[in-house]
């Protein structure tokens, strides 16, 4: 096992740090219910299912949950090369188990990982320096002005921020406009509009949102207190999922806990995984974003009942 130290192993440049000692369980504080608990303590799974959901989804404006379409490709930039290979190969492994392919040695990063000593103060020129990567002008791409500066002045060990599309199913193109972008030779107007093939139905969806990129930010500095394997599960969450960085997950057994207790998270967790492959197996139809966050309800749920039935019959 890889339980190393990450700040003083993490950065080309970093100085060396010890461990901070894991904070001390309140006994007071009810602890964290993972899947298996729910119908052991009565809860139900449904309900509970659906608090989750709302509560950890973060998509862009006016839109349904996005995901990757097809395979993703990561990249690590500023880390020793064995660092920034194991999390790669984390996010591309996790990539994998819900059913995504997993870009080869040199491809063109479509998630970018960038470990800084001080976050707060990178992040904003970082933004600044590319603005159109991280703001693409299409309707329904991003979470907005205001989240994006919250993305800036987070003060969080990891920061993330999504960029997402609507898309043509049938065709696969982007279905919004984006400023300057046209298809074919652009000398048309309608060059400039988005493809869309039109549909009779107004509750049935036309488009699905796929996500196109996503920026994660390591601050090095604040994440002594957690092993490798756990910063890498902790990344392959948010590369894969639209998580919202407010997210209040305290009742939950989930990664996304990492950095508060983390004695009790040792990686990804029955609630993480399941919401991962709910996610992506969710045959997700309706226009409506209420329908079509409870299409994933109810894959999770369906998830997690194969999960159960499995282990049923395993020898």
């Amino acid at each position: 096992m890889l339980a190393l130290t990450i700040a003083a192993s993490l950065l080309l440049t970093s100085p060396q740090a010890s461990a901070q000692p894991a904070p001390v369980a309140d006994p007071s504080v009810v602890a964290p219910v993972d899947l298996d608990e729910i119908l052991v303590q009565g809860r139900s799974l449904e309900n509970t299912t659906q608090t989750f959901v709302r509560e950890v989804g973060a998509p862009a404006r006016s839109r349904g949950l996005a995901r990757w379409r097809g395979g993703l490709c990561a990249g690590a930039v500023n880390l020793h090369n064995d660092t920034a290979q194991f999390i790669v190969d984390r996010v591309s492994d996790v990539a994998r188990d819900v059913g995504l392919s997993a870009g080869a040695p040199g491809c063109t990063p479509n998630v970018l990982i960038v470990a800084t000593q001080n976050a707060t103060a990178f992040t904003p020129m970082f933004v600044a320096s590319r603005p159109r990567l991280f703001v693409a002008g299409g309707s329904g791409m991003d979470r907005g002005l205001s989240q994006l500066a919250s993305f800036e002045n987070s003060d969080q060990p990891v920061r993330w921020w999504h960029v997402s599309a609507p898309i043509d199913p049938d065709s696969g193109q982007i279905a919004v406009r984006i400023p300057g972008t046209c298809t074919g030779a652009c000398g048309s107007p309608l060059a400039y509009a988005p493809k869309l093939n039109v549909t009779a139905s107004r509750l049935m969806n036309r488009t699905e949102d796929d996500l196109k990129r996503v920026f994660v930010i390591v601050d090095v500095d604040k994440v002594a207190n957690v092993s490798l394997e756990q910063l890498g599960d902790y990344i392959a969450m948010v590369a894969l999922a639209q998580i919202n960085p407010e997210a209040d997950t305290g009742g939950y057994s989930t990664i996304l806990n990492v950095f508060d207790n983390p004695g009790d998270t040792p990686g990804l967790t029955l609630w993480d995984r399941t919401y991962l492959k709910g996610l992506y197996e969710a045959q997700i139809t309706r226009a409506s974003t209420g329908a079509a966050r409870q299409e994933v309800v109810s894959s999770i749920i369906r998830t997690h009942q194969d999960l159960v039935d499995r282990h049923a019959v395993a020898p």
